[in-house]
């Protein structure tokens, strides 16, 4: 046989390959956060404009950060997800403010919660 019927991958692998099949159905929401994301850290002044609509929307002294994920990491797409909704008001907020940021729509957040929910 020489080893060819022998490929044996761990249990994480095959769990992230589970993971990531499943994240292709809902893939335009977790892009579309991916992208809120892209252009919050994409510049300095992006990053102040969105810590001022974070204070403005009530988040004070946070130490969360706004995470970006690992496509070989399923559990940093959760991660992800989390933060974002942490910050979802903040996201909205700099969408209403800054005419270039094309937030996620209401039915997209949605979406996210009740998949960080299956996550979680």
């Amino acid at each position: 046989m020489n080893g060819d019927f022998f490929h044996v991958r761990c249990c994480a692998h095959i769990l992230n390959l589970i993971v990531q099949d499943g994240l292709k159905e809902i893939d335009s929401s977790v892009v579309k956060i991916r992208e809120c994301i892209k252009y919050v850290k994409g510049s300095k002044a992006r990053k102040l404009k969105f810590q001022e609509c974070v204070k403005q929307v009530g988040i004070l002294n946070s130490k969360r950060g706004l995470r970006q994920d690992v496509p070989t990491r399923w559990n940093s797409t959760y991660l992800m997800l989390d933060s974002d909704i942490f910050y979802r008001y903040a996201f909205i907020n700099l969408g209403l403010s800054d005419s270039n940021f094309e937030s996620c729509p209401y039915e997209e957040w949605d979406k996210v919660v009740k998949i960080s929910k299956f996550f979680g």
